[in-house]
């Protein structure tokens, strides 16, 4: 078994409206298509998903890192993605996303010509993953018109991106989506843009005093604020999550060991396939809680990341809603979706997903 040929092209794809977190805003998915094919013909698909606010990735840099790759990847048996994942860590180090299309890709064709669904690769813990559904920044009016149509949808939880604005302006939202929402529960997402601890617990407070049930705070502090995350933990009345603190295997070896967080998002995008598998597991055995989410991903990514969550098991909090905000997507999910409801069990072969 050998890897015959490696493809990467754009893959670009209009949002509904800019994806803003506290560091920035993405206009449209500037993604990236991998495809492997294997020497008998059978076909691989993988998705990178830069996003240039959050860890400085963008398209054209990932093409270039693939390109550069190639003639590590073509020619070598698909079944050692282990230690493919190595060589492309050495390789493209600082092109997380482009590592994991390329073994995201590698996995699907491995599986799809075993003739094997990707979650019971993974172990095959469960089928069904229920998501949240995201609340990006923007003006009060679209947040409490988004939660308005969140709730008609059946989502029970509702992440709502805070940070990098005035404080008053957080609490304001945070109000009025309660009020619009009534009865759901709330995961608030920083990005690295709340100033302090202080403020962070206000925020919850807030949402606390409005009616709220605040389930998570994910990232509220800038990610080297290791003193800070620490004082959090100890003082707040929510789990913590750490998103863009936690990178790497090393990085959550250092949370659990510096008791920085309660919970850890795990992000393909953000290590590579590999080693988010790796960070799932150790994260396990640190008694840490585990989150799954996605870049700006269409269903493509997300199939993957679902296989993932579900076939190892025990992830308490799910944000897999990205494909949600594309106007008009370039993928077709593996799984099937209904309401807040992922399941990946009718996934035959590979992650199941594919292209228009």
């Amino acid at each position: 078994m050998r890897i015959a040929e490696l493809h990467a092209t754009p893959m670009t794809a209009p949002l509904h409206a800019p994806f803003g977190i506290a560091t920035g805003a993405q206009a449209a998915a500037e993604n990236v298509l991998v495809r492997i094919v294997l020497d008998d013909g059978t076909v691989g698909l993988g998705e990178a998903a830069p996003f240039a606010a959050v860890n400085g990735e963008t398209q054209a840099a990932t093409l270039a890192a693939i390109d550069s790759a190639r003639a590590l990847i073509v020619g070598r048996d698909p079944r050692g993605v282990r230690a493919l994942a190595v060589d492309l860590g050495r390789e493209i180090a600082a092109a997380a996303s482009a590592r994991c299309a390329v073994q995201a890709a590698v996995l699907d064709a491995v599986c799809r010509r075993a003739r094997l669904p990707l979650w019971a690769y993974f172990g095959g813990g469960r089928e069904v993953l229920v998501t949240d559904y995201t609340i990006t920044t923007g003006t009060l009016a679209e947040a409490k018109a988004a939660a308005k149509q969140i709730a008609a949808r059946g989502f029970r939880t509702i992440k709502l991106k805070v940070g990098g604005v005035p404080l008053a302006e957080d609490r304001d939202r945070i109000g009025a989506i309660v009020a619009a929402a009534p009865g759901l529960d709330l995961l608030l997402d920083g990005n690295c843009g709340v100033r302090s601890p202080a403020d962070a617990l206000l925020l919850v407070r807030t949402a606390n005093d409005a009616g709220a049930r605040v389930v998570l705070f994910e990232q509220p502090l800038a990610k080297d604020d290791h003193a800070g995350q620490r004082a959090l933990v100890e003082q707040s009345p929510v789990p913590i999550a750490a998103d863009e603190s936690a990178g790497s295997l090393a990085d959550v070896v250092a949370i659990a060991r510096d008791r920085r967080a309660h919970v850890v998002n795990l992000k393909c995008m953000k290590s590579g396939l590999v080693e988010a598998y790796d960070m799932a597991i150790t994260a396990k055995a640190c008694g840490l809680g585990l989150m799954i989410g996605a870049m700006v991903e269409s269903e493509l990514g997300l199939s993957v990341s679902a296989c993932l969550a579900a076939g190892l098991g025990g992830f308490d909090f799910v944000d897999l809603d990205t494909h949600m905000f594309f106007a008009k997507s370039p993928a077709v999910a593996g799984f099937v979706q209904r309401g807040p409801a992922i399941d990946v069990g009718p996934i035959t072969l590979g992650h199941g997903a594919s292209v228009r």
